[in-house]
């Protein structure tokens, strides 16, 4: 058995196909185990179309850290969804592991933000919330 183990390299990922998360949005392939064999992050972009919202969830095991590019991104979050804040472009926002969100676009113009997370798989430890859906509505 000839068992080849290869070098760790850099890789350059140019963003181009999307995939649809279970959070009801739709992301650009980027840094991922799936993509690059990253082992401990996995980092996106993500534009929300105007009027557009994702689905109440939460990311079990992993913390998040989002990057606004450009537009504004309304977000509520906590156990009910009770705190609510507006993230600008040029604005950081982090959501620690376990917290219970809902990201929103109430403009007229797309938002688009990078987001990163400590889990390389994309989607493995999302937990839909469709008990905190309706808590949200405009």
């Amino acid at each position: 058995m000839n068992d080849v183990i290869e070098k760790p390299t850099c890789r350059v990922v140019r963003p181009g196909a999307t995939f649809d998360g279970q959070q009801g949005l739709s992301y650009f392939e980027g840094i991922a185990a799936q993509t690059v064999g990253s082992t401990g992050l996995c980092m996106h972009l993500v534009t929300i179309p105007p009027g557009a919202r994702a689905r109440a969830h939460l990311h079990e095991n992993h913390e998040t850290a989002i990057y606004c590019l450009s537009g504004q991104a309304y977000t509520w979050f906590g156990e009910r969804l009770e705190e609510h804040v507006v993230l600008h472009a040029g604005e950081l926002m982090y959501i620690p592991a376990g917290v219970p969100h809902l990201p929103a676009n109430l403009s007229n113009a797309p938002c688009t933000a990078v987001i990163a997370r400590t889990d390389p798989n994309a989607q493995e430890s999302v937990v839909l919330r469709p008990d905190l859906d309706h808590l949200v509505s405009f």
